[in-house]
């Protein structure tokens, strides 16, 4: 299972100075499944990651989904160092999950030996029952990867959105991806995506080609990293009666 869960709708969660070894995903971010996550309706928010180092041949660094239904927003990891593993960042969900993945930001990021540097899907998993409503669709936008160094990497990018809502405002900047010898013959696979890129090599799909514009609230800098944290991050004591 994930080693590091923050489970359904936590909020004000910090997670620095790990080195973690898994067969699953090493920090997965969920907050409830199709129905029941709508209904509750509580986000997983204000998530900040830092000075990660992790393993994981089979998954994911850090996930976000699928199930997401109650929404995952506020999202900040930075210097995060990814070792031969399947994927760096990846973000699942699927019809009937509705709920929403934003404001997703990660800067700073190295990655060595891997099978995807970034994934997205639209048709990840499997329903708890029947109940839910196929018209459910989840909304993925606000995501922002910057400064990320790549190497020996066999697909750069597998973004694939779901046709009647895609994944929007993607921002890729300043990404070097250094493609393994057997790497596969297109570095990424875009559907139902939208979004923007600035200073990303192997050239990105024609749907991130676009450049970002001066002020793209998304594609966010350095310094908005630190402030947002700084001003957003709460610490709290409690005691114990005995």
């Amino acid at each position: 299972m994930e080693l590091i869960q923050v489970s359904d709708s936590c909020s004000y969660v910090r997670i620095e100075d790990c080195y973690v070894v898994s067969g699953d995903d090493i920090v997965a971010i969920k907050s409830g499944w199709d129905e029941y996550g709508i209904s509750f309706g509580m986000p997983s928010q204000h998530i900040y990651i830092r000075r990660l180092v992790g393993i994981s041949p089979t998954s994911a660094i850090i996930a976000l989904g699928s199930e997401m239904s109650g929404g995952i927003q506020d999202v900040r990891a930075e210097d995060i160092y990814a070792i031969n593993s399947e994927a760096g960042i990846r973000i699942k969900t699927s019809p009937g999950r509705g709920g929403f993945v934003k404001d997703i930001f990660v800067n700073r990021m190295t990655m060595v030996n891997m099978k995807w540097a970034f994934t997205m899907t639209g048709s990840y998993g499997s329903h708890p029952d029947n109940k839910y409503n196929p018209n459910a669709l989840p909304a993925v936008e606000r995501i922002s990867y910057s400064n990320i160094v790549a190497t020996n990497v066999s697909v750069a990018g597998k973004l694939e959105g779901i046709a009647k809502a895609p994944f929007k405002d993607i921002c890729l900047t300043n990404v070097t991806i250094t493609m393994a010898a057997k790497a596969k013959k297109y570095p990424w696979n875009c559907t139902y995506i939208h979004g923007l890129s600035d200073t990303v090599y192997p050239q990105p799909c024609s749907l991130l080609e676009e450049k970002p514009a001066e002020g793209d609230s998304f594609c966010a800098s350095r310094h908005e990293l630190h402030t947002r944290e700084e001003n957003s991050l709460q610490q709290c004591s409690y005691s114990i009666r005995h």
